[in-house]
């Protein structure tokens, strides 16, 4: 199994989509992805509260559950990392331990606010972020586990400022830069501006944004995409068309009247159902 920095060294770019359990995982893993994103915005909506309401814990507890079925390269949404720079100790200990291959660190207020889902951000001074950098650097005991370190200061200072803040978490140590463009003019100037590898966040349902492909993105440094909210924003339509459709005694929108049993086939062939029943038919289930 290759690293997330093996990866990130092909000449391909790396889609990485949102996974929030096991099963997505799974999913992922069968159609074809070579890394996986934990994102906090959509855990958060699945625990029915914001990412500023979840503990390194729920993370923790999700990627074990995850590398227990999957080994490809986790990747941890660790919003302002939970703490000072002290606490970025055992923040990435934590990290390691649970088997994630990288984690992305923004310049965000701690506690983080709810407003962060309405486009408001309340951004830590460069300092202090910079030494937040420097003491997870420090704290990593694998030397392929990955630091992202992310600026939205595009939103509320400037292009520039937010330059110089990546520049600095650069010289910190961050092995990788996430700065949040606001428009497709911004997407290159970043790119110009700072060294690839570089991160890029879709929001669109696609892995393009700005009116870049992922081929374009790639040319330009962002060699790391992530959609962040597709997969959870798909799961919520469907279970909400579904609750509706039982309460209202109609057919399920995307079963239809029969295919419960079609998907149900699908389900244990996510799960490798038949592995599991061999090893039964094997020990416990043999005839005397």
């Amino acid at each position: 199994m290759n690293t997330l920095g093996e990866l990130l060294a092909n000449p391909e770019p790396l889609l990485v989509p949102l996974v929030f359990d096991a099963i997505s995982a799974k999913l992922a893993e069968q159609a074809g992805f070579k890394a996986l994103y934990l994102g906090g915005g959509s855990l958060g909506y699945i625990k029915t509260v914001t990412e500023a309401n979840l503990t390194p814990h729920d993370f923790i507890e999700r990627a074990i559950e995850i590398r227990s079925i999957c080994d490809l390269p986790l990747i941890l949404d660790g919003a302002g990392g939970w703490g000072d720079p002290m606490h970025l100790h055992r923040t990435i200990g934590l990290a390691e331990a649970a088997g994630f291959a990288a984690i992305e660190l923004e310049d965000q207020l701690l506690p983080k606010r709810a407003h962060h889902h309405a486009g408001i951000e309340h951004i830590i001074s460069q300092d202090l972020m910079v030494a937040k950098i420097q003491q997870a650097v420090a704290a990593r005991r694998n030397p392929n586990f990955l630091i992202i370190a992310r600026t939205n200061a595009t939103r509320t200072d400037s292009l520039d400022s937010a330059l110089t803040r990546a520049a600095a978490y650069l010289d910190a140590g961050a092995d990788m830069l996430f700065v949040l463009p606001m428009n497709r003019d911004q997407v290159s100037k970043i790119a110009a501006a700072l060294p690839a590898p570089l991160m890029f966040m879709s929001m669109n349902g696609k892995f393009s944004g700005a009116g870049y492909s992922p081929a374009e993105l790639s040319e330009l440094g962002y060699q790391l995409i992530v959609d962040p909210t597709t997969p959870f924003l798909a799961m919520h339509k469907a279970l909400r068309q579904s609750y509706e459709a039982l309460a209202q005694g109609t057919a399920n929108p995307l079963l239809g009247d029969k295919g419960a049993r079609s998907e149900q086939q699908y389900v244990h062939q996510s799960i490798d159902l038949e592995f599991l029943l061999e090893i039964e038919r094997r020990t416990v289930e043999r005839p005397d």
